[in-house]
């Protein structure tokens, strides 16, 4: 035997070489790593099948464009005062947006509900467990939802603070005091647990775009009404 065979022999019988070869697995490359993979190959038919659905196109459109229009148009009367000299008081010029805020909301719901009709349910989700935490969902957006607006008012719900209609104090009660923004998160709810409830992939789709277009109407939301009540601290301590 060799001199190197010897220690390559003496190596494989000392334990701490046996150690330190457990202890340092090898890395396996597998199918050659991504570089390999033929992307072409992708199954994508049901990316393609929703991007070409006139009703989930709609459902995604009326999703973004609401929030988007109203906090456009409250702040474009917070700077103007036009709807409120246009219909003589700022209060019919915050119901009017209220009652328009509520139809697109309906037509929202309504697109949602049409694109879930249209595409096929999910077998994995037709579950008798599945379709009771969808009700509960339910339960819970519709809780929300109405107390909210219980708590704020009309005005308060729908951008009053835009319209120089200011609450005397911050509401904390419930549902306040379970989240900052019930109002958004309920009707989200009410998304989820309808999905659920119809054992719909698209649903939850949708339900995942109103959840990000609620958190970006919130940061910009947000900030906004703050500084709407600070300017009207800064004039009662002038005054």
């Amino acid at each position: 035997m060799s001199d190197s065979d010897a220690a390559a022999a003496q190596n494989g019988n000392n334990p701490a070489s046996k150690a330190a070869s457990k202890a340092a697995p090898v890395l396996l490359d597998c199918c050659g790593g991504l570089n390999n993979v033929d992307y072409s190959k992708m199954d994508l038919t049901l990316m393609e099948e929703l991007l070409t659905d006139f009703s989930f196109c709609i459902a995604v459109i009326a999703i973004i464009f609401n929030p988007l229009f109203w906090n456009a148009v409250a702040r474009w009367e917070h700077r103007t005062r036009r709807l409120s000299r246009l219909f003589g008081s700022p209060y019919l010029a915050c119901y009017f947006l209220g009652f328009v805020i509520i139809l697109l909301n309906v037509y929202r719901s309504h697109s949602i509900t049409m694109a879930m009709k249209v595409q096929a349910r999910w077998e994995v989700m037709e579950r008798t467990d599945v379709f009771y935490a969808g009700v509960a969902f339910m339960v819970l957006g519709t809780v929300l939802v109405v107390s909210s607006f219980l708590a704020l008012g009309f005005t308060g719900t729908f951008l009053g603070d835009y319209f120089g209609i200011l609450m005397d104090e911050k509401v904390t009660g419930f549902p306040f005091n379970i989240t900052e923004n019930p109002m958004y998160w309920g009707s989200t709810a009410n998304y989820l647990g309808l999905a659920l409830m119809g054992a719909s992939p698209v649903g939850l789709v949708l339900t995942a775009i109103v959840a990000v277009a609620y958190k970006v109407a919130i940061r910009f939301e947000g900030p906004f009404t703050e500084r709407i009540y600070q300017e009207r601290s800064q004039r009662h301590k002038h005054e």
